[in-house]
């Protein structure tokens, strides 16, 4: 039976308002921990005649790495630009530790005084290897020359820079899902001396090349940013990586393919509450599909009080009720 696409939109929106009060529960969950991660991404966005670039925003919690007793979750939002003010009004009431990358947008979540309190900026060190890694990508001039293309310049230094990186990366594989007291121990004990070393190394580099080299780049942005990069080495709570809110984005990625835009602002609103509810269901092992037809058909019916047992995370399916089920 064909189903007008106005239709389909229709049926999607009923399942916002009707999910809304868990949208709203997991979103509470999220802005309640002690780090968070940021992230965003561009949404096409239908206008007359072409698509607009919209942005999908998302914050996730997740405290496992640190082992943590909380279960992750993931909130989304979207808007039509990129602007400063929205990541601050989605963080208006927000004090704690956030990882993102260096946009500008954040600058003003962590000024000291701030309200309701400062936000500590942790970096991402994937964000700056990825700076040097292109500049010494050698699988990638294999492949380049393999096609008869002339393959790039790799630079000795940041090839260097990259491995000084990785070495960080190795601790942190060993101590992921540990303590924050026992990471913090680890890091301080063998990441310390290493981050130190990449600091001096970078800096006697830095004085030999040009402002326009490119490895003079991705070592300048580390280098301005060098307290929200080391931060992690006194805190057992910051992951090295930002790695946890990509994951997050990856479905938009994907599906950017195939859905190509969204057709409104309303229609962004809608998919971003609608990523919320099934990548927290991601986090949480549970099987999205198999959650919303069960939830949507219980919770007319369900308790106002009780509606924390259809979070993700405390979910169970009802039992199936019928012949079959009788029978068994």
């Amino acid at each position: 039976m064909p189903l007008s696409l106005s239709t389909l939109a229709d049926q999607v929106g009923a399942c916002c308002v009707v999910l809304d009060p868990l949208f709203q529960r997991i979103e509470k969950h999220v802005f309640a921990a002690e780090r968070l991660h940021g992230d965003d991404t561009t949404v096409p966005v239908l206008a007359r005649g072409k698509t607009d670039t919209g942005r999908a925003w998302v914050y996730v919690r997740d405290d496992r790495p640190f082992a943590g007793s909380s279960p992750p979750a993931a909130v989304f939002y979207y808007s039509r630009d990129r602007g400063g003010g929205h990541p601050q009004g989605h963080l208006a009431n927000y004090a704690g530790v956030l990882q993102a990358d260096a946009f500008s947008g954040y600058g003003k979540l962590y000024e000291v005084d701030r309200k309701p309190g400062p936000i500590t900026e942790a970096a991402c060190w994937s964000h700056a290897r990825r700076k040097f890694f292109v500049l010494a990508d050698i699988a990638e001039n294999a492949r380049r020359k393999a096609k008869g293309k002339t393959p790039a310049f790799v630079s000795p230094l940041a090839l260097a820079a990259v491995r000084r990186i990785d070495a960080l990366f190795d601790i942190e594989r060993a101590v992921n899902g540990k303590s924050a007291s026992e990471r913090r121990a680890a890091r301080q004990e063998h990441s310390a001396p290493l981050v130190a070393d990449l600091e001096s190394w970078m800096r006697a580099e830095r004085a030999k090349l040009s402002r326009h080299n490119d490895v003079a780049k991705a070592i300048d942005y580390m280098l301005r940013r060098w307290p929200a990069f080391t931060r992690f080495l006194e805190d057992g709570r910051i992951c090295l990586s930002n790695n946890a809110a990509e994951r997050a984005l990856r479905g938009i990625a994907l599906g950017r393919k195939s859905w190509l835009f969204v057709g409104s602002d309303r229609g962004g609103q809608r998919a971003a509450k609608m990523y919320s509810l099934i990548v927290t269901c991601k986090m949480n092992d549970v099987d999205p599909q198999a959650w919303l037809a069960d939830v949507l058909a219980r919770i007319a019916g369900h308790p106002a009080h009780q509606l924390d047992a259809l979070l993700p995370w405390n979910w169970k399916a009802a039992e199936p009720v019928g012949p079959a089920a009788q029978a068994a």
